[in-house]
């Protein structure tokens, strides 16, 4: 398949995966929904806090008030694996986007030549990807206000908090899709 045919998997990943990234993926998932270029999209976290928990209350909610009423999703951790069958892990946040890098390091190790590893599409500049593995990247990076946007935990806080997380993660969901139209 050509490199512009080709499907782009995504993995959304915060802390807990029962706030951010699940709000992440249920926004991306309704915004593309019949977009041609992208395929398997999920969400995680790197932490296994709420592994088997379904989203937090005010995350749904809030994807039901916005009209996203077919959101289905149980907590999980990343798994190794995950640096190999997604094109892109895009983390909520500094620390996560951290870690994650530390664990594909770990889990791919600096000499992986996997193919499937290595087929996957670019659409933005990553000084740091080293061209092997998922391309780990802030989802704010995409439409964010300024480089390296982050997406606030909303966990401890009201329900402001995930109104503005919808609303960043609406707004880097276009800012990726714009970023991946642009590419081809």
């Amino acid at each position: 398949m050509a490199q512009d045919d080709k499907k782009v998997s995504v993995l959304f990943v915060c802390l807990g995966n029962i706030c951010r990234s699940p709000m992440a993926e249920g926004v991306f998932r309704h915004l593309t929904r019949s977009h041609p270029r992208i395929g398997r999209i999920d969400s995680a976290g790197t932490a296994a806090y709420h592994s088997g928990e379904p989203p937090d209350s005010r995350t749904m909610s809030t994807l039901e008030d916005n009209g996203i009423t077919d959101y289905v999703h149980e907590a999980r951790k990343v798994q190794p694996e995950d640096f190999e069958e997604f094109d892109y892990v895009l983390a909520m946040d500094k620390d996560n986007f951290r870690n994650l890098k530390r664990m594909k390091k770990m889990a791919l190790g600096s000499g992986s030549s996997s193919s499937a590893a290595r087929r996957r599409a670019k659409i933005a500049d990553d000084d740091e990807d080293d061209g092997v593995g998922a391309r780990v990247m802030m989802f704010g990076d995409f439409g964010g206000k300024k480089k390296n946007e982050e997406i606030d935990d909303p966990y401890y806080g009201g329900r402001w908090g995930f109104d503005e997380a919808y609303e960043q993660a609406v707004r880097f969901t276009n800012g990726f899709l714009k970023a991946l139209e642009n590419e081809q």
